[in-house]
């Protein structure tokens, strides 16, 4: 089966820090490039971060620079979203999703989805 399962979200105050899990079954995800995406109430999903397959390079929307975080442990065919200084405005359901090659803002190339962990800033 494969399938990607994301896990850390949870409610903090603004201000405050998680790391979001992505991890893979059923495939290596050294193969693929990685992609955050979040989706808030009312809002169509976006592109957050992403981290390619290759060289590793990262990628992020203006809003959360300098303050996400996207990191692989391919021992643990894993993908981290460390976020810090969180700000009501990044509250929503967070997906990670998987593809090949390079990282794109494109969804509709992404092949493997996770189900999503909910994370909620208060203010």
């Amino acid at each position: 089966q494969l399938q990607l399962v994301e896990s850390g979200g949870g409610l903090v105050q603004t201000g405050g820090s998680l790391r979001l899990s992505c991890a893979a079954s059923g495939f290596t995800l050294d193969y693929y490039a990685i992609g955050w995406f979040r989706q808030a109430p009312g809002k169509e999903r976006e592109g957050v971060s992403c981290i390619s397959n290759s060289d590793g390079s990262t990628y992020y929307i203006d809003s959360v620079k300098g303050r996400f975080t996207i990191s692989r442990d391919n021992a643990k065919n894993t993908v981290y979203l460390q976020m810090n200084t969180l700000q009501p405005e990044d509250t929503g359901v967070y997906y990670c999703a998987a593809k090949g090659r390079r990282c794109t803002e494109n969804q509709s190339t992404y092949v493997f989805w996770g189900q999503g962990t909910q994370v909620t800033v208060s203010s």
